[in-house]
């Protein structure tokens, strides 16, 4: 498994020829949206910063959109989402009908499963006090992808907390712009992480996360 990392919330992850987008970053976002192929494009939530599916059609490769709560077998691999909430409103409004008037929208995290591997991508969550019933199916994690940077997702302190709950074999820190901001700083700091370099890209396999626990992995925004 390779993940690259290209900002926000937006990861293309390969196992041998299969792509998988997760949020892909949309055209109209405040931020540069990446152009590769993927086969299948999760989404959290319909926002810009996040659906941008066409991002991810490219030549031959159009993606099969998994959006929202439900249970997906595709290619090999199997995917459940689960609904949760978000306040994330990002640098320019969503021209979406999803507004809800009370400040919320909805999320989908999600739990994929892969080649042995278990992956919870929590997507733009804005509340660490998960359903019990969701808290409960996202046990024996291998990947858990949590957003750290505050402004409608989780801030750095409940993020670790969350992730501390869930007991991941790795952790890999998202929505956090810039390495050096702030809420990643404090992240890495309460993980005991402080001194973690980023790297380009991460590459795995089964046998590479047998053994470990909590283990910090901050990704380069390509």
């Amino acid at each position: 498994m390779v993940i690259t990392y290209y900002g926000l919330e937006c990861f293309k992850i390969q196992f041998g020829d299969l792509v998988l987008a997760l949020n892909p970053l949309g055209k109209d976002s405040a931020y540069k949206a990446p152009k590769f192929g993927a086969d299948i494009a999760f989404v959290s939530t319909a926002h810009h910063d996040m659906n941008g599916v066409e991002s991810v059609s490219f030549g031959e490769r159009k993606p099969f959109v998994i959006q929202g709560p439900g249970e997906y077998e595709l290619k090999g691999m199997t995917a459940r989402g689960f609904l949760t909430e978000t306040e994330y409103w990002g640098e320019k409004p969503a021209r979406t009908i999803d507004i809800v008037q009370s400040g919320g929208r909805n999320n989908t995290a999600y739990k994929i499963s892969l080649e042995g591997m278990t992956l919870v991508f929590l997507g733009a969550l804005s509340d660490a006090a998960l359903p019990p019933e969701v808290k409960s199916a996202f046990e024996d994690v291998d990947i858990l992808f949590v957003p750290v940077g505050g402004g409608g997702v989780l801030h750095a302190g409940d993020a670790h907390k969350l992730s501390v709950a869930l007991e991941p074999k790795i952790i890999i820190p998202m929505h956090f712009g810039k390495e050096g901001s702030k809420e990643l700083a404090q992240f890495l700091k309460e993980s005991g992480e402080k001194g973690a370099e980023p790297v380009e890209k991460l590459t795995l396999k089964k046998k590479d996360i047998e053994g470990k626990k909590g283990e910090v992995v901050v990704l380069q925004i390509s």
